[in-house]
């Protein structure tokens, strides 16, 4: 029967080629899809709780892949991998490991030099990810677990709560947290640190 999905607003397409990376072939709809996806990032989530890592693993590129595959690698045979296509959002696929770079060289520097308060580098750090979509599905999910990771382990505070609701399904809670990130867009955090701590 195939993979049909529905898209609500804030969520990339995927093409045919990326859905054939699908593990489980009794998958066909959007909200089948969203169970199994949460089930594999609950999972992560557990795995990140029992571990420690410390400011250098968590600013490589090896890391944020290998979240993603933990998120991801029961539901999609790409999890874990850079797109090899241009989505509506994101850099050019050619532009991903370059603007990664970057991001975490930067992410270093506002540490280094305590540009800005531990709360506001997360989640710029998670928005900027976000911006760059290294991969085909999951960036939202992924940008905001790798905040968690990174003001906890990293920097030793409280876990953020995201509005402490679920972000991939239509309503208030996801057009405030999307309006928060097109603020972001402008360089204004304000809004997206006040709904991270909501």
């Amino acid at each position: 029967m195939g993979l049909d999905l529905d898209y609500t607003d804030g969520q990339t397409p995927l093409d045919e080629d990326e859905k054939e990376g699908l593990l489980v072939p009794t998958i066909t709809t959007r909200g089948e899809l969203d169970e199994f996806e949460q089930l594999g990032v609950e999972k992560a989530v557990e795995w990140t709780r029992k571990k420690k890592f410390g400011l250098d693993r968590i600013l490589t590129e090896e890391f944020v892949r290998e979240l993603h595959r933990k998120m991801f690698d029961e539901v999609w045979k790409w999890a874990g991998e850079f797109r090899s296509t241009n989505k509506n959002i994101g850099v050019d696929k050619e532009l991903i490991r370059i603007e990664l770079k970057n991001l975490l060289d930067d992410c270093c520097y506002w540490i280094d030099h305590k540009a800005f308060s531990k709360d506001e580098i997360a989640i710029r750090f998670s928005h900027r990810i976000v911006k760059i979509h290294p991969f085909v599905n999951g960036n939202g999910r992924h940008a905001r677990l790798i905040a968690d990771i990174l003001i906890s382990h990293g920097f030793g505070q409280p876990y953020f709560t995201w509005g402490s609701v679920s972000l991939t399904a239509k309503g208030t809670a996801r057009s405030a947290y999307l309006k928060a990130l097109h603020d972001a867009d402008e360089n204004d955090y304000i809004a997206l640190i006040e709904f991270a701590r909501k």
